[in-house]
């Protein structure tokens, strides 16, 4: 395991190098740029988010589109990540990923755009999109497409589940002590019981649950700040300064440099809101809609939710805590975080990363099966599906030290396929979203 560690540390220092930080970074600035700063419309967005069309093509409510989205991206990078990039990058991370989400805001719509553009219905009447079938029907590159899938359905298993599940039971062990076993067959028993209905059952889980989790852990993040009020100011200068300037938690302060806070900002951002990975537009090619841009606006505001609002919440709380600078890095950095609220604190906590971590798992597990069903077919994903609960239960019981390696190496390799297609279809995303618009005025 030592080396397997050794040789995943090493892969994603090479693919989350300056080329990566240079592709992602300058995608979500060049769309930015070619949409009009679309940003602008995120209101806009946030109001079609509560409409539910009812008579357009499609699986699933655009929200129930939305809801799954953010149940996959609202996990673990949000509560254990952000406080990774703080150990591994010093606070100017936070920023770093604060930024990449606020311009992965243009990136994450002319994925749904794209999704929606060119999705397709399967043999079962469900419809299927995602950047594999804009490589495909938008390209004419069906090989990048089965790239894409390749490590999409391979990626789930790190990204969307083993991590979810091993922070969840080592969390649960520290808190509760129960045997990190009693945990995984639980999720796994959950789990189990939801993805066998589907899109619809796992959108239905999805909308119900989602709400509920962000509300709660955003009052527990504002809780803290209260209790840290007169350190919000002062940390917030931190986080600006370290970011320009380097400064790590590890022992102290080492000094990491500005690249250090960057690459593990931008990495984490990424991890979390997953903004030019390519896996949200599957699900928003479900979404019932009756314009390409409609769900693009409302799939945008995903990135929103989870890094602008939420990844930044966390990330202020890590730093006015001051624990930081003591060593502790991840889970343990962000409980010693929480421990602050006098009592109810780790159980906050640990509601948080218990549903993040259920929620992740559902919407992972559709992304790897739809990724599946274009490689294999739709036969394929009931065998998947079996996969995948076995992996939840396995990622809660094993000791996984370069887990947070893989899935890191595993999001590059997705998002440069989906980057690519991106930049050469820019031009359909910016027709598109023109003759929306100048209707809609």
């Amino acid at each position: 395991m030592a080396g397997v560690e050794i040789f995943l540390s090493n892969l994603n220092g090479l693919l989350w190098g300056v080329p990566m930080l240079v592709l992602l970074c300058g995608t979500h600035l060049f769309l930015t740029f070619r949409l009009g700063f679309i940003q602008k419309r995120l209101p806009l967005g946030i109001r079609l988010s509560f409409s539910r069309e009812t008579k357009e093509p499609g699986d699933i409510s655009s929200f129930g589109a939305l809801m799954t989205a953010l149940a996959a991206t609202i996990g673990t990078g949000n509560i254990v990540g952000v406080a990774t990039a703080v150990a591994s990058g010093g606070p100017g991370a936070v920023l770093w990923m604060w930024l990449t989400g606020v311009f992965g805001i243009a990136t994450k719509y002319g994925e749904a755009l794209l999704a929606v553009k060119y999705r397709r219905i399967n043999a079962q009447g469900e419809m299927c999109g995602g950047p594999m079938y804009a490589l495909e029907y938008g390209m004419n590159c069906r090989w990048m497409g089965l790239l894409f899938s390749g490590f999409c359905a391979v990626a789930a298993f790190g990204i969307g589940n083993m991590v979810q599940a091993n922070s969840l039971a080592v969390l649960t062990n520290d808190t509760f002590h129960i045997p990190r076993w009693m945990t995984g067959a639980v999720i796994t028993a959950i789990t189990a019981l939801v993805i066998l209905g589907g899109i619809r059952s796992i959108a239905s889980a999805c909308e119900k649950l989602v709400p509920f989790m962000a509300i709660f852990y955003i009052v527990g993040c504002l809780i803290l700040l209260f209790i840290h009020a007169d350190r919000i100011l002062d940390s917030v200068a931190t986080i600006f300064h370290s970011a320009f300037s380097g400064q790590a938690a590890i022992g102290g302060f080492l000094g990491a440099g500005m690249k250090e806070a960057i690459r593990f900002g931008v990495a984490r951002g990424l991890f979390s809101n997953e903004s030019g990975m390519g896996s949200a537009p599957i699900v928003a090619a479900a979404a019932r809609t009756r314009n390409p841009v409609e769900q693009a606006l409302v799939s945008s505001t995903g990135t929103f939710w989870d890094t602008v609002v939420i990844c930044a919440l966390t990330g202020i709380v890590v730093v006015s805590s001051g624990q930081w600078v003591h060593g502790l890095n991840g889970a343990a950095l962000t409980k010693a975080a929480f421990e602050d609220i006098p009592i109810v604190g780790p159980v906050v906590l640990f509601v948080g990363l218990a549903t993040f971590v259920f929620s992740t798992i559902l919407g992972w597990c559709y992304y790897g099966e739809k990724s599946v069903e274009y490689l294999l077919g739709v036969h394929a994903v009931k065998y998947y599906r079996f996969l995948w609960v076995v992996a939840v239960f396995v990622g809660s019981v094993l000791s996984l030290p370069g887990v947070w390696n893989f899935a890191d190496c595993a999001n590059a390799m997705m998002a440069i396929p989906n980057l690519i297609v991106l930049i050469v279809l820019n031009r359909v995303i910016v027709k598109e979203t023109r003759e929306y618009f100048q209707v809609r005025s």
